[in-house]
């Protein structure tokens, strides 16, 4: 009975109970993960020492990732045979390779070089073995489609600055994982309406995980990090479905999405990409130091400074991209330049609207 109802059921006529029992089955393994994290890595003192950069004044477990990946490899696993095999197990392996390079910072120290060679071979196993990349720049700037290798190269360099990015936000309680849910949870949206069921799969398979870490990040008795081990995995997959996104729309000329793609997806992630672009203007040009170097001059340090806690600075971002994210959607019938010089626009003054509001009411 059981070997007919697997050989009968078909994902896309059971859109809804599969989309919720990937989910389901996720946040549930995830939730059972963590419990067993947190009393290892307290019993072996696998924590987070805070620092002079640090928001934070005791030390913290920084292993979270590990049960994000732990979720997200048994729902792929289990799910592979209904869906795309290859997609999956391509991300698999990327998954794996940035896991590994991530546990050992997290646990021992990690060299820039290793950890950039890392990031570049996971972006290469996608790039190259499933054509997944940025064909072109849409018409901005009056570029169109780029020729393969200069396509490959900046197909690259998106993946590395989203992943890097991601990881800097990861500064105060709850923030990057809610931006991930965020952004996640549209992107299930949006390959659901593109018919794209594996990669919905996986975005609401990493929705289910992050809640399950959330409740825990968020905590005050036994609060976790997802450490870079969690930044890396999950800075990996976004950087996966916003280049999908972009992909998808580019190659289908019917597509809503086909000249306003890449706008959108820079709305998507506008806060990590921002902040990266404004703390590395401030270290290169004003505090003339690397721009790796860490310092407390994140929009959301700036949020903390200016006398937000770490739960509502988190609300407020994620409240903010959010309109970012729905005002972009909204201008799509533009021409591509107008929504991303509009898109700078009111995304810049929304994020310095916080801070007008708590200086009037001084």
């Amino acid at each position: 009975m059981i070997k007919t109802l697997l050989e009968n059921f078909s994902p896309e006529q059971n859109l809804s109970v599969w989309l919720i029992g990937a989910f389901l089955l996720a946040f549930l393994i995830a939730y059972q993960t963590f419990p067993t994290i947190l009393y290892v890595s307290k019993q072996k003192h696998l924590m987070d020492e805070p620092d002079g950069h640090s928001s934070h004044l005791d030390r913290t477990p920084t292993l979270g990732g590990i049960g994000i990946f732990f979720s997200l490899i048994v729902v792929m696993t289990i799910v592979g045979a209904f869906l795309n095999t290859k997609v999956l197990l391509l991300v698999m392996g990327g998954l794996t390779i940035l896991f590994f390079l991530g546990l050992k910072d997290d646990l021992t120290v990690l060299s820039a070089t290793k950890k950039f060679g890392g990031q570049l071979l996971a972006a290469l196993l996608l790039i190259v073995f499933t054509d997944t990349r940025i064909i072109g720049f849409s018409m901005i700037m009056d570029v169109d489609v780029l020729p393969y290798w200069v396509s490959i190269g900046f197909t690259l360099f998106v993946y590395i600055l989203i992943i890097n990015a991601y990881n800097l936000i990861d500064g105060v309680d709850g923030l990057a994982g809610s931006i991930a849910l965020s952004v996640s949870a549209i992107f299930v949206y949006l390959f659901v309406n593109a018919g794209d069921l594996s990669l919905a799969t996986i975005a609401i398979a990493l929705c289910g995980a992050l809640i399950a870490f959330l409740r825990l990040n968020f905590s005050s008795t036994n609060k976790i990090f997802m450490g870079d081990t969690g930044s890396l995995i999950v800075g990996f997959l976004l950087a996966f479905f916003t280049i999908s996104f972009i992909n998808m729309a580019q190659t289908n000329v019917d597509s809503n999405y086909y000249r306003s793609s890449p706008a959108l997806a820079f709305a998507l992630l506008f806060y990590p990409l921002i902040d990266t672009l404004r703390i590395f203007f401030i270290r290169i040009f004003i505090l003339k130091t690397s721009p790796f170097r860490a310092d407390r001059n994140h929009i959301h340090h700036r949020f903390i400074r200016a006398g937000f806690n770490h739960v509502w600075t988190t609300i407020l971002i994620t409240g903010i991209n959010l309109i970012i994210i729905y005002i972009a959607f909204n201008l799509t019938n533009n021409h591509l330049n107008t929504q991303i010089v509009w898109l700078l626009l009111y995304g810049s003054a929304l994020y310095l609207l916080p801070f007008a509001i708590k200086k009037m009411a001084r």
